[in-house]
């Protein structure tokens, strides 16, 4: 396994809400109606009139030690050893959902088929390895703020930026609004 490992870096205090980064992935991707594989997230904390509001711009956190691919059943998803990019081989999927369940951020997506569909970094149709030095993914590239970046870090420091979207996630798990 690759020392460094391609993660999305979230800006929060960048993020204007204004959900280009989802249209980008969806419009670029030709995703089906009702699926996202990336998401603004809003979550509402407090009582009235102190109620504050945290965002973030999710799709796979490409983990670190993924646990959607220990409990898929038919091998469909894995992790390339090179980059740490997880994948979703749509032929093997059964769509029986337990990535979703499993999946701490609850990314993974189901599409007409009922197979599993999630972000990829929009990978080429080869599989070959991203070329995010000229140009970033439609995602990252649209946001206007850069409150959404890509880059390549060490496996200690993709570890910690997961264990805090894990506390952002389980702050206020009843109001989150999609």
């Amino acid at each position: 396994m690759s020392a460094k490992q391609w993660g999305f870096v979230f800006k929060q205090e960048n993020c204007i809400q204004c959900h280009g980064c989802e249209v980008a992935c969806k419009t670029w991707r030709g995703i089906d109606l009702g699926v996202n594989w990336r998401r603004v997230i809003n979550i509402w904390n407090g009582e009235y009139p102190h109620i504050t509001c945290s965002s973030t711009s999710i799709s796979c956190m490409h983990c670190s030690e993924p646990y959607c691919i220990d409990v898929c059943s038919t091998g469909a998803i894995s992790k390339r050893d090179t980059d740490g990019i997880v994948l979703v081989d749509t032929k093997k999927c059964v769509g029986c959902q337990a990535c979703y369940d499993a999946c701490p951020y609850k990314v993974p997506q189901f599409g007409v088929d009922g197979t599993m569909q999630k972000c990829d970094m929009c990978l080429s149709g080869k599989q070959d390895a991203p070329n995010f030095a000229q140009n970033a993914p439609p995602c990252v590239g649209t946001c206007p703020t850069k409150a959404l970046v890509l880059k390549k870090m060490p496996v200690s420091e993709k570890k910690e930026m997961e264990k805090a979207m894990k506390v952002f996630f389980n702050k206020s798990n009843e109001c989150r609004y999609v």
